[in-house]
């Protein structure tokens, strides 16, 4: 797979995100996704997104960095939302926070088969 087309596929990605367009999810993810280390597979994923979106209704998923290096990318993410309650252990509670979150991702047939993420949860506190 060439830069371009993964970019291009983790593009489409972001975007059913932000769309929230669950029935596409498995286009971009292999059945058997894994997320930091643990198999929760493609239903797991979907079920953690929605949550996501219940918690963090303003939820928007903005790429700063993008760095493609087939067959892995790796994206720098920037929100600037209001989590309802309790959002990383954090009593956020309607709180406007901005943070980022850095993102691994392993593609297999043009799908995401691995994912890691690291959220900066101090730039949380920070705000609180």
């Amino acid at each position: 797979m060439i830069r371009a087309e993964l970019r291009e596929i983790y593009q489409g990605y972001i975007a059913c995100l932000n769309e929230q367009d669950w029935p596409r999810l498995g286009e971009f993810l292999q059945r058997d996704v894994r997320y930091n280390g643990r198999l929760i597979a493609l239903q797991g994923y979907r079920e953690m997104l929605e949550r996501d979106f219940r918690e963090i209704p303003d939820l928007h998923f903005s790429i700063a960095l993008l760095i493609c290096d087939p067959p892995h990318i790796a994206s720098r993410l920037a929100f600037d939302c209001t989590p309802k309650g309790t959002f990383l252990g954090l009593q956020v509670n309607g709180k406007r926070v901005q943070f980022t979150e850095n993102v691994f991702y392993e593609f297999e047939a043009d799908r995401i088969a691995q994912v890691w993420s690291v959220i900066d949860k101090a730039a949380i506190e920070a705000q609180l």
